[in-house]
């Protein structure tokens, strides 16, 4: 199976690529649209800030290769936030491959970012989440967050409820980090290798 994670300027491209190679896959880490138009499985992870991120992605025309993928995609934080139309992080628009805006936490009680473990809750994504149990606990670093909604497979709360997990077609979106996330957050990956 070729595993492609998209290279970009997020901090978090190794240990993704290293929680992938303790699953026995040896993945590619690239930025050429064509490696992943050809890859089985991509992975789009990112921590970083939404505007930085897309004026990178539209440099390297990932803006318009990543929406016409077809083979399943996992995206992770800052890769899911961005799989939306538009981010109140720096007034940026996302890929618009969800017709959703990802918001700011607000708050006087909140801390932000939003760091730690977190419960994942009503777990609707049988594939995504197979031998995975309501209330298991994830590892989330982020300041801002995608809204329940229609394609929410999995929720969290920190002051209001959030999607953890979405899935649109051959989309998937943790904001979470599965990478991060020790036994639980290996078996979600292998789950979407088995997609």
């Amino acid at each position: 199976m070729k595993v492609a994670i998209i290279k970009s300027s997020s901090g978090n491209v190794r240990s993704v690529a290293n929680a992938v190679r303790r699953l026995g896959v040896d993945p590619i880490l690239t930025d050429d649209p064509a490696e992943l138009a050809s890859a089985d499985r991509v992975i789009f992870p990112g921590v970083g800030e939404a505007s930085s991120a897309m004026s990178y992605l539209r440099d390297r025309r990932l803006d318009r290769a990543i929406p016409s993928l077809t083979q399943p995609v996992l995206a992770i934080c800052l890769g899911m936030q961005l799989l939306c139309e538009y981010s109140e992080e720096g007034d940026t628009d996302g890929l618009g491959i969800l017709p959703y805006k990802v918001r700011r936490f607000t708050g006087t009680e909140l801390k932000v970012p939003h760091v730690g473990w977190n419960t994942i809750e009503n777990l609707r994504s049988e594939a995504l989440f197979r031998d995975v149990s309501d209330g298991e606990r994830m590892y989330f670093v982020h300041s801002y967050y995608v809204p329940r909604v229609g394609e929410t497979t999995a929720e969290s709360d920190y002051g209001e409820a959030f999607s953890a997990s979405i899935v649109r077609d051959n989309f998937y979106g943790v904001q979470f980090h599965p990478e991060k996330s020790g036994r639980v957050g290996a078996v979600i990956l292998r789950n979407f290798f088995n997609l």
